[in-house]
């Protein structure tokens, strides 16, 4: 019995003891408090409920807007004797791009001699006839046919000015020297001629393909596991190497239907702006897509999250003298948000600025 007795003793003074430490704890976390200077240096959110967003990191290639650009094809056959301009150069309306001798020029304004006398000698007859017609010499059938041959050398006539004409907004002589102009101001982006060689005028390619930049695409490569996070629509950063923190922004223009047979990667393209005419054509770009997911969750500005022993914790925020750090599970963080699993409720207050003076605080 007296054994009983030291032991329940003892008991009840480890207990007395143990509930004074607690008290003692206790005390010491609510002694800490915001003082009117630190309330000044902190940042007091709400914690709020959000559409999780994601965000997919590809790899990309600058190409020109092929909806705004001007090609030149090549009006006749002929030997390059001088180009003007070299890749990349930006030209103005009516610059001289290329210099050729063709051959077909140059039958061409032979034609057009022949033509020419002949209209000369139809036109001739055509007022004799008239003068006759009127005069009740010749015949009104008279008349009428010399009127259809002066039509017919008139119209041939034509036919040769237009097709000298249609040049590009180039200019020919009767040397046989065909000049290439550019029929709008912008920046040479393809380049596909140079002097010596021959073209022909079958040749599909364009000589020269103008842009004015204002706009650009971006290619970028998706994975076949990453197919289903991109849509069309969606945000999209880019940052180049040439341009350290630059970001242009843009949207998801189209996607592609197939997969690249060799690399195995769709394509997406991505239509932005580009001010200065800084990005440049076949320039290797990050690309950052981001998209809203269905699902919902709470969310608080990344700064709010303490990352301490493998574990994240906020400051939760009552009142001046009542805070509690709490540990949250954190599913993601987006553009500096952090997508909460559990932990926190929506309408609660978290310090998210130098919050980490208030946790050394606390944790002491």
């Amino acid at each position: 019995m007296k054994r009983e007795i030291i032991a329940l003793l003892a008991a009840g003074t480890f207990l007395m003891s143990a509930c004074k430490e607690k008290a003692a704890e206790t005390k010491t976390k609510n002694e800490v408090c915001i003082s009117d200077s630190l309330t000044r240096l902190i940042r007091i959110d709400t914690v709020k409920t959000a559409n999780i967003k994601d965000e997919l990191s590809l790899s990309g290639e600058v190409s020109f807007d092929d909806n705004k650009v001007v090609k030149v094809f090549p009006f006749a056959s002929g030997q390059v004797l001088e180009v003007k301009v070299s890749l990349g150069d930006h030209v103005s309306r009516g610059q001289t791009l290329a210099v050729i001798r063709s051959a077909d020029v140059a039958g061409t304004y032979t034609d057009l001699s022949a033509t020419q006398s002949d209209l000369s000698i139809a036109r001739r007859q055509l007022e004799q006839a008239q003068y006759l017609y009127k005069s009740g010499i010749s015949s009104e059938r008279d008349y009428t046919e010399a009127k259809e041959n002066y039509n017919k050398a008139l119209s041939a006539n034509r036919k040769i000015r237009e097709q000298i004409a249609i040049n590009g907004r180039g200019s020919t002589g009767a040397n046989g020297m065909y000049v290439i102009k550019a029929p709008e101001g912008g920046f040479i982006v393809e380049k596909n001629i140079s002097a010596g060689s021959f073209i022909r005028q079958d040749n599909g390619a364009s000589l020269f393909t103008i842009s004015d930049m204002k706009d650009v695409w971006v290619w970028a490569n998706v994975f076949e596991s990453d197919i289903s996070k991109v849509k069309q629509g969606y945000t999209a950063k880019v940052t180049t190497l040439a341009y350290p923190g630059k970001v242009f922004e843009g949207r998801v223009d189209e996607v592609s239907s197939v997969l690249d047979p060799d690399n195995k990667v769709m394509k997406v393209k991505i239509v932005l702006p580009n001010p200065g005419m800084q990005l440049k054509p076949e320039m290797f770009t990050n690309v950052l897509v981001t998209n809203n997911e269905p699902s919902s969750s709470v969310a608080v500005p990344s700064d709010a999250v303490i990352f301490d022993s493998s574990k994240n914790y906020v400051i939760v925020y009552k009142d001046r003298c009542h805070l509690q750090i709490r540990e949250v599970n954190v599913i993601k963080s987006v553009e500096n948000v952090s997508y909460i699993g559990s932990g926190l409720k929506p309408g609660e207050l978290v310090i998210s600025k130098n919050q980490l003076l208030l946790y050394n605080a606390l944790s002491e």
